[in-house]
């Protein structure tokens, strides 16, 4: 491992901080980042999300996505 990354400071999980239990997926605004520009759901590593919060944002994304709130993909080549 190299010196930067022990160096890094540590990701803080968003919805810990704010201490939102569940996520709601009509708050597209909160939800938007969470997914790529290209429509995925981005990775924890990426986000620094807690694990339980990465599984209930995942479940937050499809239902908003099932509903028309959120784009499946987009239309980039």
């Amino acid at each position: 491992m190299s010196e930067y990354a022990r160096r890094r400071p540590r990701k803080v999980c968003n919805f810990c901080l704010e201490r939102i239990v569940e996520v709601d997926h009509k708050e597209v605004a909160r939800l938007r980042r969470y997914i790529s520009e290209r429509g995925k759901i981005l990775p924890r590593r990426v986000t620094g999300t807690c694990s339980l919060h990465q599984r209930r944002l995942t479940v937050a994304l499809k239902r908003a996505r099932h509903m028309a709130l959120l784009p499946f993909a987009t239309d980039q080549h």
